[in-house]
C-alpha cells in the first residue's frame, strides 16, 4: 500500500492544473538543478544540490549515479539514509497526475539500500534499511527492511532471512561474529 494524499480536480486532467499545485518558478529552479545534477560526476556536489536547492534529505556518503532523475515538483518530500546507492537512470517520484486526481506522497529511502539502474520508485513509498532492488524493478509498494525485491510487478525475491543464509559464507558479506 503506498502512502499517497489523493487531490480531486474539476474539469480538465490534473496536469492541465499543475501551475495551481506548485509554482512555476520552484519548477524551473528545480528542473535546472536536477539537470546539473544528473551529468555531474561529483557525488559530493549532487549531494550538496540536492540538499541546498531542492530540500532532500540525503544521508552522508549516499551516492546518486549518473542520470538519476528526482522528482522536479516535489523533491523535498524525498528522504535517503546515509550509505545508500541509487543506481544509474533512477526514477524517483513524489508526485503523480491522473485524470481526475493528483497525488503526493512522501518517498522514504533507508540507510544501506542499493537501488539498481533503471529503477522507478513511485510515490508513497518506502524502501527500509538494508533492501537491495533490483535493475529494472517498479517500486509500487513498500519493501521491508533486509528484502531482497525486484521485477515489474515488483515482488520479493529473498526475505531478510533468506538472503542472510546466502550470504553466511560469503567472505565480502558474511557478518563478523
Amino acid at each position: 500500500m503506498r502512502h499517497t494524499t489523493r487531490h480531486p480536480v474539476l474539469g480538465a486532467n490534473s496536469l492541465w492544473h499543475v501551475y495551481k499545485t506548485v509554482p512555476f518558478w520552484k519548477v524551473v529552479k528545480n528542473f535546472i538543478v536536477i539537470q546539473l545534477a544528473r551529468y555531474s560526476p561529483f557525488l559530493g556536489l549532487k549531494n550538496w544540490l540536492y540538499r541546498t536547492f531542492l530540500r532532500v534529505k540525503v544521508g552522508e556518503q549516499t551516492s546518486f549515479a549518473l542520470m538519476v532523475m528526482l522528482d522536479v515538483m516535489f523533491p523535498e518530500k524525498i528522504s535517503v539514509g546515509r550509505n545508500t546507492v541509487i543506481g544509474y537512470n533512477t526514477t524517483i517520484l513524489a508526485h503523480e497526475y491522473l485524470i481526475k486526481e493528483y497525488r503526493l506522497g512522501p518517498v522514504n529511502i533507508g540507510s544501506e539500500v542499493m537501488i539498481g539502474a533503471n529503477s522507478t520508485i513511485l510515490p508513497g513509498v518506502s524502501i527500509g534499511d538494508g533492501a537491495i532492488v533490483s535493475a529494472g524493478t517498479l517500486v509500487h509498494k513498500d519493501v521491508p527492511p533486509g528484502y531482497f525485491v525486484g521485477g515489474n510487478p515488483m515482488r520479493v525475491i529473498y526475505s531478510k532471512e533468506e538472503l542472510e543464509k546466502r550470504w553466511a559464507e560469503d567472505p565480502i558479506y558474511k557478518k563478523e561474529k
